[in-house]
């Protein structure tokens, strides 16, 4: 029996998302969003895949259909163990399905950016590093990935994300490069162009978003793009997507990606679901930093966090002074995102497309910080949600509110663009 050793480690991404007032353009590390297909050749066992207790800690058998190199890292804030693999495919399982251990509080799993794949184990207090193998036989393709970890103190435990952090990027581990950014900032549009949009798949890879039985936000919402872009484009507008297929997008590339092409407009499109309370029908969200209500609140922290849980851990995002000039430049752009939101909600409404009782509300989701593109973050419906499921998931009614929004946006153009005339005037 052969065995490998897992070494080094792979560090958190960093994310800087820099001013649009006080640089040129956001510069952040990330994945890429291109739409470049993952081509895994690994496959995952899920049936024998375990995360258990052991006794003194936590044994983790990821069985796999051949050997792959692999990277073991933690992060905290909260605690996390992360595994990166070269190209592995998880199949869809429900990751929680592997779990037996009561010092794993979740797990997520799935690809993260082109040609690499991430599982994510949020752990109950500090854990250390005990072992880390991979083995194989000559009777068999297979391979097997153990891991073994036990508690630990806080400063030791904080000693070794220190350690990983120092070491990320090292050789073939390394990041991929940056977004593509715009030179400078797009002019606003008068109707002289062809309307720019950017159209934002929420989710993907190793963050599937809201789950209701096998179905997976980040797919049903993919989908949805898919045919929203198919439209507009046929309507005459440019239209960029931030992901083409199941990849991990980081939230602040999701911004970078419509500052790079020159978006007149950013739609974030999703389908969450909420254990409590009315969640039904089609939701118009807008940025703010006080949410409208309680679940708008638990939404905008949910999106975020997932973020943070994947790996991605965005410190040093919050500067004072850039804070407030990003203030001052959405005193422009936020009104012309009232009334993009006020028009979507009219053509809707028009199609007779179910909406939320609340249709429009705002919260701070991170997602809708662009200081000078109109953006919104559109819940076509919520998982949570028998009727809406049934809505998402049927092409006509998905082909009515896709024609819905492209009514709205053309609608918004056009009084946008008389606008900025009167403006330059």
């Amino acid at each position: 029996m052969a065995r490998h050793r897992g070494t080094g480690v792979l560090a958190a991404l960093a994310l800087a998302l820099l001013a649009a007032l006080l640089a040129a353009a956001l510069s952040p590390l990330a994945a890429r969003a291109d739409g470049a297909a993952l081509h895994a050749l690994v496959r995952l066992d899920p049936g024998g895949a375990e995360l258990a207790d052991d006794g003194s800690g936590v044994a983790i058998r990821l069985p796999l259909s051949q050997p792959v190199p692999f990277r073991v890292s933690f992060l905290d804030t909260p605690p996390r163990l992360v595994v990166d693999f070269r190209e592995v495919d998880f199949g869809g399982a429900d990751p929680m399905a592997a779990v037996h251990s009561k010092r794993i509080t979740g797990l997520s799993w799935g690809p993260f950016t082109d040609g690499w794949s991430r599982l994510v184990a949020v752990l109950d207090g500090p854990m250390a590093l005990v072992s880390a193998e991979e083995q194989t036989t000559g009777a068999s393709d297979g391979a097997l990935i153990r891991i073994a970890l036990q508690p630990t103190d806080k400063a030791a435990f904080q000693a070794r994300v220190a350690a990983d952090r120092a070491s990320a990027g090292a050789g073939d581990w390394r990041l991929p490069p940056p977004a593509p950014v715009a030179a400078a900032k797009t002019a606003r549009q008068t109707g002289d162009r062809p309307l720019r949009v950017t159209i934002d798949p929420g989710h993907g890879g190793i963050d599937p978003g809201a789950q209701a039985g096998r179905v997976r936000e980040a797919a049903v919402v993919l989908t949805f793009a898919m045919d929203l872009a198919e439209r507009l484009k046929r309507a005459g507008m440019e239209v960029e997507l931030t992901r083409r297929t199941d990849q991990f997008v980081p939230l602040e590339t999701r911004i970078s990606v419509a500052r790079a092409s020159g978006a007149d407009l950013f739609l974030s499109i999703h389908a969450d679901a909420l254990a409590e309370g009315e969640a039904a029908g089609a939701t118009i969200y807008k940025m703010a930093t006080e949410a409208s209500d309680l679940a708008s609140e638990q939404l905008a922290e949910r999106h975020d966090r997932a973020d943070i849980l994947a790996g991605v851990d965005l410190t040093g995002n919050d500067d004072e002074v850039a804070g407030v000039l990003l203030d001052l430049a959405r005193q422009e752009t936020q009104p012309r995102a009232d009334k993009l939101a006020v028009d979507l909600q009219t053509a809707l409404q028009a199609a007779g497309v179910p909406m939320h009782r609340h249709p429009i509300q705002e919260a701070a989701f991170s997602v809708l910080k662009s200081a000078d593109i109109p953006s919104l973050l559109l819940e076509i419906g919520f998982l949570s949600s028998a009727e809406d499921r049934a809505r998402v998931d049927d092409p006509a009614a998905r082909a009515r509110m896709v024609a819905a929004i492209q009514a709205g946006i053309e609608d918004w153009a056009a009084t946008d663009a008389a606008e900025a005339q009167l403006l330059r005037q």
